[in-house]
């Protein structure tokens, strides 16, 4: 028995891309990968118990299954556009917009100017502009909101920053009732 190159000459050569994973178009790669583990040795039930594919929910935090979410990254600027069909806006950058979503998240570093209409508001950075909040507006301590302001309810954490024309909309009071109505009405 002759060794070539390290091999012995009984052992077969073996095919390229043999024992790679790679994905199908559409397809991520980790179930690619899991798949084609799967097709190549027999698995017990406990051991497929074991390989749990990451599901979108957990992978996008507050965004539903399904939900779109756009992120502006640190020291990104985002001018003159007009954000529609997202769920979610993360700003961790500069954004001049216009927007109509269901959240927005405004980190320590992010500036967003301009009118937006939101559900869900959490302000940790800076707000300028018209801002129009259905369901609830959150000021953290490094936030600061100025403009005019238009919301449901309201959280501002000592330190944060609300100024310019407020106004607590009673529309939404109705849509959204509260809690005590609720029971109320039980």
């Amino acid at each position: 028995m002759a060794l070539h190159f390290g091999k012995r000459e009984t052992e077969q050569p073996k095919t390229l891309n043999s024992g790679m994973a790679t994905p199908r178009y559409g397809q991520p790669a980790s179930s690619a990968a899991a798949s084609q583990a799967q097709a190549q040795s027999p698995t017990t039930p406990s051991a497929a118990a074991d390989v749990e594919a990451p599901s979108p929910a957990k992978a996008t935090g507050a965004t539903p299954e399904g939900g779109s979410k756009l992120t502006v990254g640190p020291n990104i600027k985002l001018k003159g556009v007009e954000i529609t069909d997202c769920d979610t806006l993360v700003v961790e950058g500069l954004v001049e917009a216009t927007m109509d979503s269901r959240v927005i998240q405004i980190a320590q570093q992010g500036e967003f100017k301009g009118s937006a209409e939101i559900d869900i508001a959490e302000i940790r950075g800076v707000f300028d502009g018209n801002l129009t909040v259905r369901q609830k507006l959150v000021i953290y301590a490094t936030g600061k909101v100025t403009g005019k302001i238009n919301y449901g309810k309201v959280v501002i954490e000592e330190g944060g920053q609300l100024s310019g024309e407020i106004q607590c909309s009673s529309s939404a009071s109705a849509k959204y009732p509260t809690q005590r109505t609720m029971a109320l009405a039980a």
